[in-house]
């Protein structure tokens, strides 16, 4: 008796699981284009039906996931359709989607450099790899009769990550790739025009080439681009390449047209201007392959600056396309990265798709937002990072003027991570050569004729080897009017410059410095924006301005990944890895944009706009004349129109126009007059000058009056309070203070109405009320403390800066009393001072700071202070003067911050001052904010962050007060500041007005003496320790509330403050900005 042949499962293997088959059936890549009847639709670039020769199937499909391919109903593409319609086991699911944000599977999951499964390339596991499947109806809308002989082409342009496709019961084909789009000639399977026809499509979760796409973001699947069906006539345009080669002198053009049919046809070729206009005409008969080279006179460049596009069509009888041309060149000078003759800086980012409910199946109108709000805030370059993006954006960065590099659908990251040499397993494996040119291939045919592309990219992070090398040679067979760029290849064997990531000011400025060099080095990555941050920006980009050979970067990155999701008691927020249940994880590393997860601007983009505006305002010369530099590199500022105010503290006085030179070459300086500056001589203290460009006139980008740059020059110093001396002379007779102890206090009161307490175990000031009566609260919910540490950043808590602080235990770090002392009890006396002696320390360690603090307690006069009767009115104030003497072994490299907390209460529901504002800013990230006059409430001066971290600081701040409203009229905050500029109308910001002022009580006010620049304060409903614990915002809903109800907010006021750098992911703040340790410093106080 024989025994029965062997049984094996699966009999072959599957075309996901085999490196073997990167496709099948799938036809050749091609340029993105649609076709039309005849010339006039292609023009109207109408995609309806009635016009055009192509049928969009993005809607509802059926839907069916199971945990394996090798699970569920796998014969699925043999059923009836009307069958899976009416199964319980089907449901229906929206196309373009990712299934894990509908609902399906285990959900989303994020890594950063690690793969989500075991590492065996090219193999991935078979029992864990969801497979979505996919069903709808359609049928062919073309007549048979009009052209019997038509193809029907089934286009997919991004699935993730593979995928099979039968259509009415037939095998169709397979392709991988997931941001790479796949078509297939269905013709042959569809039913006669009018009748049902039926698309079927198997979607794995992982193949092979998952291998290669190991990006930094979340792990999601399914159909998530546009599904299309296309006829093409039976004589037919396969693909066309189009070239614009500028001559020597970037005047004149010839536009090289490389048509590819697939028989003999007469092709017309027809260029026009914007307006319309024809330019230029030609035909030309050919089998194949035609090729047009049309002169083209003085044609107007395109640049992203300058985004002129003219309009091309083919047109032959029965189809015709149409192609967006813009005249430009790109190429090295000796060694510069030049476009049309002209070096270009690169102010870029780099750009992940992402939407915060729909993943990467990102909608027209959240990109096209995207384009505007990058180019609104001075950006002129993306980095498609790390894959090519939906088609439509090259179409939006063409028409709106960005520069692309575009990048890659690669990197395998995680298989350097896994021990041996990462390149073996496939970057420098024969093997998978195929799998890598298959994706430059894919890029480059596809995006070929966009004028804004002016960079290919082989991918990243995937180290270097022979197939990357394949990559560049495929894409300099096809095209060489483009450069290429790859970070990995270190020494630019293979690409035409050097690419750094996270370098440091210094690192990068070693290589401008190089006197043996011949290719640019561009950031591909820089300045992380995780969190709060990115610090430091300007001494990047001014370095990319000052050496030739640095072509700028792109800032890491656009947006935060979060995806908006519940709490299990139905709070909405923004979830990061870790959130969704997903194992393993790299947290919140995906929150790492200079956009929130929704796409509003953090403060990181406010500063980034401002550090790369094209206007940069340098000082007053001469009198009346500033000297600004034109950062842009292909206009002038003749586009702009500037304006010029003052402001002082209480004032801001409107100067006028000042008008900007037509003939102001790019990256040149020039001396703009200001008419009617006044001499400084004749100008109170503190005093600033404000210049304002905005556009001139309207563009597709964004409205006339839409701010470009801002400038502030300070013209006359500050003159900051006298802390130590006060015209006690002048007091009146009856202003006189006593102290009293009743343990465990001491109690200081004034003839005025003011009490104080000093809590005499710990040594703090406990309790401050106003009036002498029982009626009176304690404004200090909590008593004046000093403060070392900050809640952490993702740019502290990545870095040393934040593992020195959480060893040192800086955030444990208490105030403890060594003695205090004071002047005797005796009434009457003109001012009491109060010195105590402390010592800030935290547990296990040795290391301290020994303080010593002196508080005045004085009355002071104050000329903006009056009674009805005009009379000059005295202040109970508190100077605080203290001397902070770091001791001991370990101390942490820096401090968070030097300076006073403490809770503060009487229902706190405005905050004014003079300082930098009115948005966030901390000492390496201020520039934006300019110093003015500014209010808010507590609840505006937060700065919600999708992870909670330190938030919130004014710097740069003269003084500020906080008040409370509706109360006595004698308590109303200050309401007439001398002014010495003619009262003139505060109609710009920076004025805060008369009326406003008068409404409020004050609570407390306090002002900086020495030195103001760094003087920060911060308000929050939380505490430090509070910040820090919390994860998620909501975390801290409830101490929000809490705090709101009781009328608290805690109080920073902040002598000094530690930068914020960018060390999530690169340098820590440079040297200038870091708060070190080990000095010795004295700092004082006035509050009242």
């Amino acid at each position: 008796m024989s025994r029965p042949p062997t049984q094996v499962h699966p009999s072959l293997t599957p075309d996901w699981n085999n490196l073997q088959v990167i496709r099948r059936n799938r036809l050749p890549p091609r340029t993105s284009f649609f076709n039309y009847e005849n010339e006039k639709d292609a023009l109207a670039q109408n995609l309806d039906l009635s016009t055009s020769h192509s049928l969009g199937k993005s809607g509802k499909w059926m839907f069916q996931l199971s945990k394996s391919p090798l699970e569920g109903n796998i014969g699925f593409y043999t059923q009836d359709f009307a069958t899976l319609e009416h199964s319980s086991e089907w449901s229906r699911i929206q196309v373009p989607g990712m299934w894990q944000l509908q609902g399906f599977g285990k959900g989303p999951q994020y890594t950063n450099v690690n793969f989500p499964f075991p590492v065996n390339p090219p193999h991935v596991p078979i029992d864990d790899n969801e497979c979505g499947r996919y069903a709808c109806r359609f049928q062919n809308p073309w007549p048979a009769d009009k052209d019997p002989d038509a193809q029907i082409r089934l286009r997919f342009e991004g699935v993730d990550a593979a995928f099979t496709v039968w259509i009415n019961g037939h095998y169709v084909g397979y392709s991988q790739g997931s941001r790479n789009p796949s078509e297939f000639d269905v013709t042959r399977h569809l039913q006669p025009p009018g009748e049902a026809d039926y698309l079927y499509v198997e979607v794995y979760q992982r193949c092979d080439g998952s291998y290669i796409e190991d990006q930094d973001q979340w792990w999601l699947s399914g159909i998530f681009r546009d599904v299309w069906l296309h006829r093409f006539p039976k004589v037919r345009f396969e693909d066309f390449h189009v070239q614009t080669l500028l001559d020597d002198k970037y005047e004149d053009a010839v536009l090289q047209v490389d048509v590819e049919v697939n028989d003999t046809a007469k092709v017309a070729l027809k260029l026009l201007d914007a307006d319309g206009k024809e330019v230029a005409a030609k035909t030309e008969e050919g089998n194949d392959s035609i090729t047009f080279a049309i002169p083209v006179t003085k044609p107007q460049k395109w640049t992203a600056e300058t985004p002129y596009l003219y309009t091309l069509t083919l047109s032959m009888s029965g189809c015709a396309v149409s192609q967006k041309v813009g005249f430009r060149r790109v190429e090295l000078l000796d060694g510069v990265f030049c476009v049309n003759g002209n070096p270009i800086k690169i102010r870029g980012v780099n750009r992940h798709e992402h939407h915060p409910d729909f993943g990467r199946a990102v909608p027209y109108e959240f990109l096209r937002r995207d384009l505007l709000l990058m180019k609104r805030h001075n950006i002129n370059a993306i980095r498609t990072s790390h894959y090519i993006n939906d088609y439509r954006l090259y179409d939006l960065a063409d028409e709106l003027g960005l520069w692309i590099l575009d990048e890659a659908d690669l990197e395998c990251h995680g298989l350097f991570v896994v021990g041996g040499d990462g390149t073996k397993f496939t970057s420098d494996n024969p093997d998978w050569e195929e799998a890598y040119v298959d994706r430059a291939r894919q890029m480059v045919m596809r995006d070929f004729n966009h004028p804004s592309i002016i960079i290919w990219s082989l991918g990243n992070e995937s180290g270097y080897g022979r197939n990357h090398k394949a990559m560049a040679k495929l894409i300099r067979d096809i095209d060489t009017s483009r450069l290429i760029h790859y970070e990995p290849d270190w020494w630019a064997q293979s690409t035409d410059m050097i690419s750094r990531m996270y370098f440091s000011v210094k690192d990068m400025e070693g290589y401008a410095k190089d006197r043996n060099w011949s290719k640019p080095v561009v950031m591909c990555e820089y300045i992380h924006a995780m969190g709060n941050g990115p610090g430091n920006i300007k001494e990047y980009v001014d370095m990319f301005y000052k050496y030739p050979r640095l072509m700028g970067g792109f800032v890491w990155e656009w947006a935060n990944h979060g995806l908006r999701t519940k709490t299990k008691d139905g709070k909405e927020y923004y979830g990061y890895g870790g959130d969704f249940g997903d194992d393993p994880n790299d947290y919140n590393f995906v929150m790492d944009g200079l956009c929130h997860s929704d796409h509003r601007p953090t403060p990181g983009l406010i500063e980034y706009k401002k550090a790369i505006e094209p206007v940069q305002t340098l000082g007053v010369e001469d009198g009346n004349k500033v000297r600004v530099i034109n950062r842009y590199d292909f206009v002038g500022l003749g586009h702009l129109r500037c304006k010029w105010w003052l402001v002082t503290d209480g004032c801001c006085r409107s100067g006028g126009d000042v008008r900007v030179p037509e003939d102001f070459p790019p990256h040149t300086e020039a001396l703009l007059t200001v008419p009617g500056l006044p001499n400084p001589k004749h100008l109170p203290p503190d005093t600033h000058l404000n210049l304002e460009f905005s556009l001139a006139s309207p563009t597709n980008w964004a409205d006339a009056g839409h701010i470009i740059a801002t400038g502030q020059i300070q013209l006359t110093k500050p003159t900051p309070p006298n802390l130590s001396s006060q015209p006690l002379t002048t007091l009146p007779q009856t202003s006189f203070f006593s102290t009293s102890v009743t343990q465990p206090n001491l109690q200081i009161s004034s003839t005025l109405g003011s009490t104080w307490e000093f809590d005499l175990a710990s040594g703090k000031l406990s309790s401050w009320k106003r009036h002498s009566d029982a009626s009176s609260s304690n404004i200090l919910a909590t008593p004046l403390d000093f403060a070392l540490y900050r809640a952490q950043t993702d740019n502290d808590s990545h870095c040393d800066f934040g593992r020195n602080w959480n060893w040192r235990r800086l955030h444990q770090a208490k105030t403890h009393l060594t003695q205090i002392e004071w002047d005797n009890n005796n009434a009457g006396k003109r001012e009491v001072t109060v010195h105590v002696r402390s010592r800030i320390a935290p547990p296990v360690m040795n290391w301290a700071v020994e303080v010593d603090t002196t508080y005045r307690f004085f009355v002071a006069l104050e000329p903006d202070n009056q009674d009805e009767d005009g009379a000059v009115q005295g202040r109970d104030v508190i100077s605080i003067k203290a001397r902070f003497k770091p001791v001991g072994n370990l101390l942490p490299r820096a401090w968070g911050r030097l300076g006073l907390v403490f809770g503060l209460a009487g229902a706190c529901d405005t905050v004014r001052w003079f300082g930098r504002g009115p948005g966030e800013c901390y000492r390496d990230s201020k520039m934006s904010q300019l110093v003015g006059n500014w209010e808010a409430s507590p609840d505006d001066l937060e700065t919600v962050y999708e992870f909670p971290q330190d938030n919130g600081v004014r710097t740069d701040v003269r003084w500020v007060e906080f008040l409370s409203g509706g109360a006595d009229a004698e308590e109303k905050a200050t309401s007439k500041r001398y002014d010495k500029m003619n009262n003139d109308k505060k109609e710009k910001t920076g004025g805060v007005s008369e009326k406003s002022q008068g409404d409020n009580r004050r609570l407390l006010r306090a002002r900086y003496g020495g030195d103001l620049e760094g003087a920060s304060f911060q308000v929050l409903r939380y505490t430090t320790a509070d910040l820090d614990k919390a994860t998620h915002p909501q975390d801290l809903d409830e101490k929000r509330r809490e705090m709101k109800a009781e009328g608290k907010v805690e109080v920073h006021l902040d002598w000094m403050h530690h930068g914020l750098g960018t060390g999530s992911c690169g340098p820590e703040t440079l040297d200038e900005y870091t708060l070190h340790a080990g000095l010795e410093r004295e700092v004082e106080i006035l509050l009242d």
